[in-house]
Parts: C-alpha cells; sequence; structure tokens
C-alpha cells in the first residue's frame, strides 16, 4: 500500500520539477530576448528622443521642440 503513496508522490514532485525547468528556461529566453535586442526599452527613452517623437506626432510645435530642446542641452 505504502509503495503507490510514494509513487503518486514521485510523479506529482517530477511534474512540479518539469514545469519549473520549462517555466525558468522561457523565462530565461524572454529575459535574454529583451537585453539584447536593439528596440527602446521601456523607461529608457532620453528627453530628446521623447522631444522628437512628440514632434513627429504632432504633440508640439517646431519652435516648442527646439526651446526644450536647448533648456535640456544647456
Amino acid at each position: 500500500m505504502m509503495w503507490y503513496g510514494g509513487f503518486g508522490l514521485m510523479w506529482a514532485l517530477g511534474a512540479l520539477m518539469m514545469v519549473l525547468f520549462w517555466g525558468a528556461v522561457i523565462a530565461l529566453a524572454v529575459w535574454a530576448f529583451r537585453a539584447y535586442s536593439g528596440g527602446p526599452r521601456g523607461g529608457q527613452d532620453s528627453a530628446l528622443d521623447i522631444l522628437k517623437r512628440r514632434l513627429a506626432s504632432g504633440e508640439i510645435t517646431q519652435a516648442d521642440y527646439e526651446q526644450a530642446g536647448k533648456a535640456l542641452q544647456g
């Protein structure tokens, strides 16, 4: 009787370890892709990049862009 209980526990432990292993592999792949991709990273855009994006989308005028750019550079 004890053998069946131990077998079920080992099966559950093995399944849990497999899920943890594959979860770690996927998390590592996602981290590596984000860390080494050439795209912009969230929260790390420079102020000038944000200004350029706002000018391109029409949120600010050319005069506003130049004034803010001068303020940021010195």
